[in-house]
């Protein structure tokens, strides 16, 4: 697994790159707003895993500071997966390509996830690092919420009150998400800190 982790790290990295890229392009030729393309927490969260991902692919030995950034990522990417299919599966998607809606929406979070778990950090997650990585979940919706009352442009039709019965409607989803992540934060930390225990126990003395 020593060899085979860091070139799967590249190669998915690589893959998230590529569909990012070709969607982009696509975006763009439709003379769509490029701010909007990178409006949407699915393409952040994207762009955030594979940088991640082809971080932890040299780094030797990975450090205790990129443990908590991988598990930040394993956390956006655990509920961009959820999110989606939840409440967006079903939603027209316009000009999104099927095959990178594969890769950005069920590819993607798996595979952070799983990288996460299989190897998990060397040095225990505090229970800080939960806050810390709700940090940009939180900061994004600030942004979409205010850009979008702004613009009259929302990136997902639960943040747009218009779709939702008013900023009532809009809070409702915002806490249903924000309690998502404190779920899905709260169990790779406790699945990273005993996969690490484990881990550590089974390394072989010097």
């Amino acid at each position: 697994m020593s060899v085979l982790l860091p070139i799967s790290r590249v190669l998915l990295a690589a893959l998230a790159l590529i569909a990012i890229g070709q969607q982009f392009l696509l975006h763009i030729g439709a003379s769509y707003n490029a701010l909007n393309f990178f409006s949407y927490f699915t393409n952040l969260s994207n762009l955030f895993a594979a940088f991640v991902l082809l971080l932890s692919a040299v780094s030797r030995p990975p450090s205790s500071a990129l443990g908590v950034v991988r598990y930040a990522s394993a956390v956006n990417m655990a509920v961009v997966g959820i999110v989606f299919v939840v409440l967006l599966r079903n939603v027209d998607l316009g000009a999104l390509l099927p095959w990178v809606n594969f890769v950005l929406h069920y590819v993607m979070p798996v595979a952070v996830v799983l990288d996460f778990l299989l190897q998990p950090p060397g040095s225990r997650l505090k229970g800080k690092y939960l806050a810390l990585a709700l940090v940009f979940p939180a900061a994004y919706l600030a942004y979409a919420l205010i850009r979008g009352a702004a613009l009259g442009w929302y990136p997902y039709p639960f943040l747009n009150p218009a779709n939702v019965d008013g900023y009532s409607g809009v809070a409702t989803y915002s806490v249903g998400i924000f309690v998502t992540f404190l779920v899905v934060g709260g169990l790779l930390l406790a699945a990273g800190n005993r996969l690490s225990k484990t881990v550590s126990r089974n390394a072989p003395s010097i």
